[in-house]
C-alpha cells in the first residue's frame, strides 16, 4: 500500500511547490443571461438558509446542424455562491452520473456535501442533460419487457438462453426507435457538452468550473475534447475510462464478481452478526440459495432479475453491505424479500426515464458490438462466475441500435487546464484503471486515489479529509499538486 499523505502535510507541500492554474474569473454579478431564473419544480429542494435554489429553462437545437429546427428545453437550477464578490471563481456545473441521471436537484444536494470553501466561491449549476428529467425525457415505452415484475433471468447460460436475450435486445432497440424517433442521433454526449457550452454562454461566463462524477467524468472529458479553453477547474471523480461503453461494461462486470467476493469474505467475518457461515463459501452458498430460489419461485414479483439489481447497488457502496447481508438472512429464515427490496419502485416514471436515456446515450456515443461479441462477452464473464452480476450490462443493445454512429466520443485534450482526477482503488462501478487511462488523455492532470476504500463516488461523497482537502484547494485557490496524491481510506465497515 502506497502511504497516506495526510492533509495537513499536503497542504504544506501544496503551498510550497504546487502549481497554480490561472485565475478563475471573478465578478461582482455576470453580465445579464440569456436565461432567467423563476421558481423550481416541488421536487427541487430548498437549500439550508441564506442560499435559495433558482430554475429556469434553456432553449437548445436538437439538430445544431439545423439551428432553425427543432428545439429542445434543458432544465437548469441554481445556488448561488454564499461568500463576497471577492471570493467568487464563477460557475460549477455539477452531473450526478449515468448516462440517464438527471441534474436538477443535484445542484442542491451535492452542494450540501461540498466543502464550505467552494461553496462561497461558486454558483453551483445543475441541469438534466437532453434526454433525462425534464430536459425532453426519452422514452423507450416497454424496453424490450424491461420493467415485467417479475422479469426473465439476466443470465443467459446456454443456447436457447442467449438466443432469448439476443431477441430481447432486438425488442429493446426497436422499442427505443419507436419512442424516441428523430431524437435517437441526437441524445449524446457529445450533444450534451455543447449544451454545457450554451449554458456557459447565455449565464456569460469566459469559462465554466465542473464536478462530474461516474458518468460525469466522461461528460467532462467530453466537454474538454470539444471546448478545451473554456474549461476552468474541472474535477472528474471515480471516472468511466476512454473506452467504449460495450468495453467499459464488461470491465464492470468482472470489477462486480471481485467486489462480490470481498463482500462473501467480509460476511463470514461477522458471522454472528449475520449467521450466513463463517467461511467465504459459506455465504457465496447461502447467496446462490437465495438466488436460485427467486429464480424458480418468484415473491410477490420479486426474482432473480430484480434480486441482481438490489445486488448490484449494493455492491458500489460499502454502508449498504449490512442491509444487503440482512436480506440474504431474513430471506433464508423466513422467506420474506422486504428487507432486499429497493425502496423506489423500478418501474416507476424516473426510473423508465433513466433505463431509456442511458441506452439511447450509451449507443449515441460511439460504434456498436456486434451480437457475437455480444454472446462472447457474456460467455467469457460465465467462465469467469457461473452466476455473475448482469445488471450493469446495458450497452449490448447497441448491437440492434436504429442509428449507428461511425466515430467515438472524443475525450479529453492536451489544450485543456490541469484536471483533477479523483479514484476509489476498489471502485467496481468505475474501477481505478478508467482514471488512470483518462489522465493520459488529459496532460499535466493530476489522480488522487482514496487507498483502502471499496465505494463508487469519492469527493465531497466519503468525508475523506484529504480527498476533499485537495479537491478543495484546487477548485477555490487553483492549486494543482505538484504530483498524484494518495489517501488512506476507511477500509471495509463495521456492521
Amino acid at each position: 500500500m502506497i502511504p497516506a499523505v495526510r492533509r495537513t502535510g499536503l497542504l504544506c507541500a501544496l503551498t510550497a511547490t504546487a502549481a497554480l492554474l490561472p485565475a478563475a474569473p471573478v465578478h461582482a454579478a455576470p453580465p445579464a443571461p440569456a436565461l432567467r431564473f423563476g421558481a423550481c419544480p416541488d421536487s427541487v429542494p430548498a437549500p439550508p438558509a441564506p442560499a435559495r435554489v433558482e430554475c429556469g429553462r434553456l432553449s437548445v437545437p436538437l439538430d445544431r446542424s439545423r439551428p432553425d429546427g427543432k428545439h429542445l428545453r434543458i432544465a437548469v437550477s441554481r445556488v448561488r455562491a454564499t461568500g463576497p464578490a471577492s471570493e467568487r471563481r464563477g460557475v460549477l456545473l455539477v452531473n450526478p452520473g449515468g448516462p440517464g441521471g438527471p441534474g436538477l436537484s443535484y445542484a442542491v444536494t451535492k452542494r450540501a456535501k461540498l466543502p464550505e470553501r467552494v461553496r462561497r466561491a461558486y454558483d453551483v449549476i445543475g441541469f438534466d442533460p437532453r434526454g433525462t428529467g425534464a430536459s425532453a425525457p426519452a422514452d423507450c415505452g416497454p424496453m424490450g419487457g424491461l420493467f415485467d415484475s417479475p422479469g426473465p433471468d439476466p443470465v443467459p447460460a446456454g443456447r436457447a438462453a442467449e438466443q432469448a436475450y439476443l431477441h430481447t435486445l432486438r425488442r429493446t432497440a426497436d422499442d427505443c426507435a419507436h419512442g424516441v424517433k428523430d431524437a435517437l442521433p441526437y441524445l449524446s454526449t457529445t450533444e450534451t457538452a455543447r449544451d454545457m457550452d450554451a449554458l456557459r454562454e447565455a449565464l456569460g461566463e469566459p469559462r465554466i468550473g465542473f464536478l462530474g462524477v461516474s458518468y460525469g467524468s466522461y461528460l467532462g472529458a467530453a466537454y474538454a475534447a470539444r471546448f478545451p479553453h473554456r474549461v476552468g477547474r474541472m474535477v472528474l471523480d471515480s471516472v468511466v475510462g476512454p473506452r467504449d461503453w460495450f468495453d467499459f461494461d464488461l470491465v464492470q462486470s468482472r470489477a462486480l464478481l471481485r467486489q462480490r467476493a470481498v463482500f462473501f469474505a467480509w460476511t463470514a467475518r461477522h458471522e454472528q452478526r449475520f449467521g450466513l457461515g463463517t467461511e467465504a463459501a459459506s455465504v457465496r452458498a447461502a447467496y446462490r440459495r437465495v438466488r436460485d430460489q427467486l429464480s424458480t419461485h418468484p415473491v410477490n414479483g420479486f426474482g432473480a432479475a430484480e434480486f441482481d439489481r438490489t445486488v448490484y447497488r449494493a455492491l458500489g457502496r460499502t454502508e449498504r453491505w449490512t442491509g444487503l447481508a440482512d436480506g440474504l438472512r431474513t430471506y433464508l429464515r423466513d422467506g420474506r424479500t422486504g428487507p432486499l427490496r429497493p425502496a423506489e419502485p423500478f418501474d416507476g416514471a424516473a426510473s423508465r426515464t433513466y433505463e431509456a436515456a442511458n441506452r439511447t446515450v450509451k449507443c449515441a456515443d460511439g460504434p456498436a458490438p456486434t451480437p457475437a461479441r455480444v454472446t462472447a462477452g457474456i460467455r467469457q464473464l460465465l467462465r469467469l462466475d457461473p452466476q455473475p452480476v448482469l445488471t450493469g450490462l446495458e450497452a449490448p443493445v447497441c448491437a440492434y441500435w436504429h442509428h449507428r454512429p461511425a466515430h467515438r466520443t472524443r475525450l479529453g485534450s492536451p489544450d485543456a487546464p490541469p484536471v483533477l482526477l479523483i479514484a476509489s482503488t476498489h471502485d467496481p462501478v468505475t474501477p481505478v484503471r478508467g482514471a488512470r487511462a483518462m489522465q493520459r488523455r488529459l496532460p499535466g492532470s493530476r489522480l488522487v486515489s482514496l487507498h483502502n476504500d471499496y465505494s463508487h463516488g469519492v469527493f465531497a461523497s466519503r468525508g475523506n479529509p484529504c480527498v476533499d482537502g485537495t479537491a478543495a484547494a484546487y477548485l477555490v485557490d487553483g492549486t494543482v499538486p505538484p504530483a498524484d496524491v494518495h489517501c488512506s481510506g476507511p477500509g471495509l465497515p463495521t456492521p
